[in-house]
């Protein structure tokens, strides 16, 4: 299906966006310079209110955007630093920020599946000072976020929502630019759908992501995010009934078709999270690393 990404991003890395004004608080955008193929053009940090402020996602570890973040803060005070998942691209800048700021981290917790098979890119040092649970809340001068647990992605993945804004900050489980990746074990198909239908129910004026552009109405996006995983659901029961028993390596063009080089692991992890979600449900079975429909 074709889905209404925002395919560019004009800020450039290190520039600062203005955002969220006048009818709420002031957000500012700062884009790291990280891009590739899973991180887009790059890992998006936030920082929410002027004078004391707090900061979303540090990013990852690049003197250059630590830099770019204190440059854009002018000797503001960082009261917390909030953390929406434990992927390096996200956490490897925090130490250096702690230690320029002093600011107190906030997350879900720390990552929630050992080293191993599929933790590439996993932080398994992020210890946060505070642990934000679902629905709890974080307020400043004009403004309240709420927690919204969003596992899937990453276990321990949050959504921010600004509330009487509107504004949602997506993190890496709903993005502007792509759709997202899950590796199992610590993401989990079953946990991501559902956390999309929750956040996909509500209304929102504004999309801020982990990566990509900021979204207006994303409303069609996330319910268009929720529909092409649905239809990939499909495609691969399709494909078992076709070719199982069978291995991923086979399975992954049948459901994907041609795809960049590039993304054909990520295709793989994420197929094997359909599998594994259809296994759970009784509608796939694996025996010795082949998959078929039952």
């Amino acid at each position: 299906m074709s889905m209404p990404f925002a395919k560019t991003d004009a800020l450039p890395a290190a520039a600062v966006e203005e955002l969220g004004r006048p009818s709420g608080p002031r957000i500012r955008r700062i884009r790291a310079g990280n891009a590739g193929p899973f991180t887009f053009m790059g890992t998006n940090s936030y920082v929410l209110g002027e004078g004391t402020v707090t900061l979303i996602d540090p990013g990852p570890e690049d003197p250059a955007h630590l830099a770019a973040l204190l440059a854009a803060l002018g000797g503001e005070r960082v009261e917390r630093i909030l953390v929406t998942h434990t992927h390096r691209d996200h956490t490897g800048g925090l130490s250096a920020l702690q230690a320029a700021t002093g600011a107190a981290t906030l997350g879900f917790g720390p990552h929630q599946t050992p080293p191993g098979p599929g933790a590439e890119g996993a932080d398994h040092d992020f210890q946060p000072q505070h642990r934000l649970a679902d629905g709890a809340t974080v307020a400043g001068e004009g403004w309240r976020l709420t927690a919204l647990h969003t596992p899937g992605h990453c276990a321990n993945h949050l959504c921010f929502a600004l509330e009487d804004h509107g504004i949602l900050f997506g993190g890496d489980h709903a993005m502007s630019c792509s759709t997202s990746v899950v590796i199992p074990p610590d993401g989990d198909m079953a946990d991501y759908m559902a956390a999309l239908a929750r956040v996909a129910a509500r209304e929102w004026s504004m999309l801020l992501p982990g990566h990509g552009a900021p979204l207006a109405e994303p409303g069609a996006l996330l319910h268009a995010l929720l529909a092409h995983r649905r239809e990939r659901e499909q495609l691969v029961l399709v494909a078992l009934g076709q070719h199982g028993p069978a291995p991923l390596e086979v399975l992954v063009p049948a459901v994907y078709g041609p795809i960049d080089p590039r993304l054909v692991r990520a295709a793989g992890h994420s197929l094997l999270a359909h599998l594994r979600k259809l296994a759970a449900e009784g509608a796939a079975a694996e025996q010795a690393g082949l998959w078929r429909g039952r």
